[in-house]
């Protein structure tokens, strides 16, 4: 069984890029194809792969700036000449599920959200990574284009997978198809469980306006008590003049530390909307209980005062009473840890593998009976 592996870009690592890699381990022979691919900002990362790319690798700014390439991404991806391989295994929060496949191949999408901007909010899109004026003034008449073309791609899979059971009922919502639910691999054995305990508060993530680090700050600011922000992104530079003595960015954190920094906070801070929210498993897995919106996925995996508090709205006093409220209560790590196995890497993959042989199977029985 020949089989390809087609992933969005390659230009960063996160929640995606694990659950590729999840995926080379189970094929290590698989090329992958992408729309771009940044070495450098991968450190590393799937070198010893062969990786096709699109034309767009060729462009001077594509690696850096890829998010101003919308237009040209439905075309690169369909570049791709797929005709050799029984399976296609993608997995796609855009483009990658748009590849072009053969009658007879199988296309398997892991899908970690139906294409965000093209259809909850492109505006807010366009605010939150701060593309210039001209460019926000097209986004409208370019996303009419991308939203049919993403429509039309979805079409394309043959077998849907969803990374939460709250992007299985989006992607209901917008192409009107069914998803099983597999729920995406945390390394949870690199985490662990500790009995000392500092003062502080943490925050994990990429410096976008949509992890609401914001209201966080503007809470913390008012309580004065530590917080920890681990992460890099456009917005760093607004949330530093927003913050005041008691909250300390940390930059990009080593991967050995991060786990320190985990085990020995108070609780974990998480005010956004994810259509899953690998860092707050993370937290999970290292005993710590959360401070959540209660929004996205993260309601169905944290119980109220056991493993976490939610609040109901993303503002600065709703984060400050949750706060308050956390600090009257106590929490047992070991059952808050506990939560979390069931994300592990190889549970993971093996659900992903029974999957993938299941519908190999029922594929050639469908081929056999024409």
């Amino acid at each position: 069984m020949k089989i390809a592996l087609v992933h969005d870009y390659l230009v960063q690592y996160g929640g995606a890029e694990r659950v590729l890699e999840c995926f080379t381990e189970l094929f290590p022979e698989a090329p992958i194809y992408t729309l771009v691919h940044d070495p450098e900002a991968m450190h590393g990362v799937f070198a010893d792969k062969k990786i096709y790319t699109s034309y767009l690798q060729r462009l001077p700014f594509a690696r850096k700036r890829h998010r101003l390439l919308p237009p040209l991404m439905p075309s690169a991806i369909e570049q791709f000449d797929l005709s050799r391989y029984d399976v296609v295994l993608s997995d796609s929060s855009s483009y990658a599920k748009g590849v072009i496949t053969g009658p007879e191949t199988l296309h398997i999408c892991y899908m970690h959200t139906p294409m965000r901007y093209a259809w909850d909010d492109c505006q807010k899109y366009t605010d939150d990574f701060g593309f210039p004026g001209f460019i926000k003034r097209m986004v409208p008449l370019i996303m009419n284009f991308i939203r049919l073309w993403d429509k039309i791609s979805a079409d394309r899979v043959d077998r849907l997978v969803a990374n939460s059971n709250f992007v299985a009922r989006r992607i209901q919502k917008y192409y009107r198809k069914s998803a099983t639910v597999v729920h995406p691999p945390v390394a949870v054995n690199k985490f662990y469980l500790s009995s000392e305990r500092q003062p502080y508060f943490l925050m994990v993530g990429r410096l976008i306006a949509y992890k609401r680090h914001d209201i966080a700050i503007e809470a913390f600011n008012k309580l004065g008590l530590p917080l920890k922000i681990i992460g890099r992104g456009p917005e760093l530079k607004r949330l530093q003049k927003m913050a005041g003595p008691n909250i300390e960015f940390l930059g990009r954190v080593p991967e050995e530390e991060l786990p320190k920094y985990y085990a020995e906070c108070r609780a974990f801070l998480f005010p956004q909307e994810e259509d899953f929210g690998i860092v707050a498993i993370e937290a999970m897995a290292s005993g710590r209980p959360l401070i959540a919106f209660r929004g996205g996925d993260i309601p169905e995996h944290v119980e109220e005062g056991k493993s976490g508090i939610f609040f109901e709205q993303q503002t600065a006093q709703d984060i400050m009473t949750a706060v308050r409220k956390f600090g009257e209560l106590s929490f047992n790590p070991e059952y808050i840890r506990n939560q979390s196995l069931k994300f592990d890497r190889e549970i993971f993959k093996a659900r992903m593998m029974e999957y993938i042989e299941t519908a190999v199977a029922e594929h050639l029985a469908s081929r056999r009976a024409r």
